[in-house]
């Protein structure tokens, strides 16, 4: 009985998420034009973030190689996601291997010495930068909003893999 009021719950939740993002659709106003400066604005912090975020996947792979089998498809979604924010495909590949010198535009981080100390340092980074694209995809345009979305659910999740040691 518990269980499927959770069910209900989140199946209510969900259409209630789904409702609001179509209903943003129906607002273009001067500011929410797919490609306004506000957007475009929006769009290049977006790769920057995640950039900043594949080098800090990097700086933990190159002081932590174990961590490579854990790690590698995770750094490869956020490349994705990189990619995802430019017109251009300019993005590091997700493909590409880690790299282990200054290849990155963004200064690498420090990255702690313990290993489960440096996956919560990416848990964090995750977690804030997901709640940072779930405030903006409130005032994005529509197709950004939704990849806002997208890109925020999926680095919530990366924050709980990287957490969890089942994972």
């Amino acid at each position: 009985m518990a269980l499927t009021r959770r069910w209900t719950l989140l199946a209510g939740a969900a259409l209630g998420g789904a409702a609001l993002l179509s209903g943003c659709a129906e607002d273009d106003g001067p500011d929410r034009g797919e490609h306004s400066s506000a957007a475009d604005r929006l769009r290049e912090r977006s790769a920057r973030d995640s950039t900043a975020l594949l080098a800090r996947y990097d700086a933990t792979l190159t002081a932590h190689p174990a961590l490579e089998e854990r790690l590698r498809p995770l750094r490869s979604e956020v490349a994705r996601h990189a990619r995802a924010f430019t017109d251009d495909g300019a993005a590091p590949s997700p493909s590409a291997p880690p790299s282990r010198g200054p290849a990155h535009e963004v200064a690498a981080p420090a990255v702690p010495e313990d290993e489960k100390a440096a996956r919560s340092a990416l848990a964090d980074a995750e977690r804030k930068l997901a709640d940072a694209r779930a405030k903006d995809l409130l005032t994005a345009p529509p197709e950004l909003a939704r990849l806002l979305a997208s890109v925020a659910a999926a680095g919530a999740a990366h924050a709980y893999l990287l957490t969890d040691p089942a994972a």
